[in-house]
């Protein structure tokens, strides 16, 4: 069977792979894939974090967003405390047990986006970057 390439095709089987590989190692610590990129985000903020910079950076809807933190929290992973200037605002704080998991969380995805650039050259791979954000412009809302 012969298929025509496809950007979007291969961009969702890419996806699929990514997703395969974080599941893996996110099974180790009893989160699912999500949870640990998640998590990856949060502990790689110098900043104060939110709900609206998860979906920001994840391209979640409200409601997903809020799905998934709630499992963080109940999974013991992350805390949702009021901020002093507005009530109504929850920064995300990473609990002690989340903590603990900051190195394999970081290894993994290191591992993770090696594995994914090796044998690319630096400038095929600020190409890469160019082509996607134009094709992520070209689709967005």
């Amino acid at each position: 069977m012969t298929v025509n390439p496809s950007a979007g095709r291969l961009i969702s089987r890419l996806s699929n792979q990514i997703r395969r590989r974080l599941d893996a190692f996110s099974t180790r610590n009893s989160m699912s894939g999500t949870q640990g990129r998640i998590l990856h985000f949060i502990l790689a903020q110098p900043d104060e974090v939110f709900q609206r910079d998860i979906e920001e950076e994840f391209c979640l809807r409200p409601s997903s967003a809020s799905g998934i933190l709630k499992l963080m929290e109940q999974n013991g992973l992350i805390e949702r405390v009021s901020t002093s200037y507005d009530a109504r605002l929850k920064q995300i704080l990473v609990t002690p047990k989340a903590s603990l998991l900051k190195d394999q969380v970081i290894h993994d995805v290191n591992e993770l986006e090696a594995a994914l650039t090796k044998g690319i050259s630096d400038a095929d791979m600020e190409i890469f970057f160019r082509i996607l954000q134009q094709m992520y412009d070209n689709i967005s809302d």
